[in-house]
This record gives C-alpha cells, structure tokens and sequence, in this order.
C-alpha cells in the first residue's frame, strides 16, 4: 500500500472517529422525529380551534327547519383530541334528543379511536341507565384487540351480541361506524381501507333511557370507571337514523376533523376538538372527568 493510499485511509479513519458519534446521534433523534409523526404531512397543515364548526339552528335546540353548517367546516384537521386515561370520561346527561334514535328504533354511530393499551373497554356507551340489572345501551367496545358494536336490550329479552368492526394496533388512528342497517364498519388499518359487514342487529323503541358516556360503560355498575378507555377519541356523531353506506364512507372519507352529515337527523356531535360540548345545536354538551386534551395527536393518523 502506498504511503498516499495509507494516508487517505488514515484520514478517513480520523474523521469517523471525530464526527462518528454526531452522525449516530443525529440518525437516532431523526429516527425518533419520524417515529413520533414529526414529519407526518398531517402536522403542517392548518388545525382549527375549538368550535371552528358548528350547526346553527335557528329555531333552537330540536328544531330542524333551516338548519346549516357554519364557521370552518372544510375538513380542516382538530387542534385537539381527547385523551383517556382509565379514570377519565364524559357524561352526557339524558334528553329527549338524546333518546330519539331508542324512540324511533334507528341509530348510528361514528367515532374516531387510538387505542393505548388493550383492555375490555367501553369507547362509548349510549342509553344505559347507571347501575341498573338490565341495560339498554347501544355501544362501542374494545375487546381481544378488536373495537365491537352492538345493541344490548335484555330487559326486554333481546339481545344482540357484539359484531366486529376490526381488528386494532396500538396507537394508531381508527374510523369506528356502527349502524342498524348496513352493519358496522371500520378503517381496518393505518392505510386508511374501510370495511363494512352485513347485521342484524334491531333496536326496539324504549322510553327508559340513560344518559351517553364517552370514555366509559355503565350497564351493570354504578363505576362509570369500571370498564378503562386509554387512549384518545375525537369527532363522536349520533344521528337518529341509518345513514347510507355512501354516507357512512363520506363521514370517513372527510377525516378526523369531518363536519356531520344530514342535519335534520343529528342528535349530537362531539369533536372532544379542545373540550366536551355539543355542536349538534342540540345542547346536549358533555361534563367531563380526567379529561385532557392534547395537540399532540397526529402520530398514527394517515388521512383517507
């Protein structure tokens, strides 16, 4: 080996030996950044504040005569989402908006949902009355890595058992859908693909009906922490009617940050985008217990 050769090697081996470490940092902290969703396109784009969007009622709470969608509603990502942490919910007292799709027999239901950790857990629980024998709730659940919805009515002899929607990971984003009519359906993975299954589920017209809990269930016990969400919600929708398959795909296709659809058919409509209110206009505003919100959610989101 010539003395030029050997001198470049030595260089080079003086340098590594310099800079090395520095460029071993710098690949794991860049590694980390991309890990946390740091460079995740959804992180640049324009969030919109608590109560961007609402639906205007001018007729007031229940009326459907003119209603219509105002402020930011194009789709613009949330500032916030909402974040559960086992002791954490929200408590959406009974009304009677609140109780129509028990009174007509007809209901849907949307959630977005991050799964932290994987335990029996209520995402959502709708119409059981607090430490009561019987229940008469429609429901969202994770259960063996899977979110479930169902329709529990065995005060009356009748119940549906829970229909999967997928299969989950940890700490990725999910559009959750459970409907009457075509089924109950999912984004079945971070790639944004959406299934649909065919049901049977029925909902019987009640009258006894209990108030919604995000973040928690109640058939059965007076815990409204008995059954632990971990992990963070965002953009609730409950409609009094059984929206279309298209309708269904369109509310997912519109994101996280997505505006309701059919209006007149709206019971109510949680962003969690910074706090617990309804911008249904229904006035059906949650209260919340050990809830946070965060801006620091678009890891594990890809958008449709």
């Amino acid at each position: 080996m010539s003395d030029k050769m050997r001198l470049r090697l030595q260089s080079a081996m003086e340098y590594l030996m310099t800079y090395g470490w520095a460029i071993l940092i710098i690949a794991v902290v860049l590694g980390a950044l991309f890990q946390l969703g740091i460079f995740n396109a959804s992180t640049f784009t324009p969030k919109a504040p608590p109560g961007a969007c609402h639906v205007f009622r001018p007729n007031g709470p229940g009326t459907t005569s003119f209603i219509n969608l105002q402020g930011i509603c194009n789709g613009e990502l949330p500032q916030y989402v909402g974040v559960f942490s086992g002791s954490s919910y929200i408590k959406i007292p009974a009304s009677t908006s609140l109780s129509s799709p028990f009174a007509n027999g007809k209901i849907t239901i949307t959630v977005w949902i991050n799964v932290n950790q994987f335990t029996t857990a209520s995402v959502l629980d709708y119409g059981s009355v607090q430490g009561g024998a019987y229940c008469t709730p429609a429901y969202i659940s994770i259960y063996n890595k899977q979110i479930l919805g169902g329709i529990q009515q065995q005060n009356i002899g009748d119940f549906s058992p829970a229909a999967p929607i997928g299969t989950i990971s940890l700490q990725n984003w999910y559009f959750a859908s459970f409907n009457l009519t075509t089924g109950v359906g999912g984004s079945t993975g971070s790639d944004g693909s959406l299934n649909s299954a065919p049901s049977a589920l029925t909902l019987d017209a009640q009258s006894n009906i209990g108030p919604l809990f995000i973040g928690s269930g109640v058939c059965g016990t007076t815990n409204p922490t008995a059954n632990p969400f971990y992990g963070k919600i965002a953009n609730v929708q409950i409609y009094n009617t059984t929206l279309s398959s298209n309708e269904i795909v369109g509310l997912y296709n519109e994101g996280i940050g997505g505006a309701p659809v059919k209006l007149s058919n709206l019971v109510g409509w949680w962003p969690l985008n910074g706090d617990a209110k309804d911008y249904s206009g229904n006035n059906n505003n949650g209260v919340p217990t050990a809830v946070s919100f965060t801006s620091s959610w678009e890891s594990g989101y890809s958008a449709p």
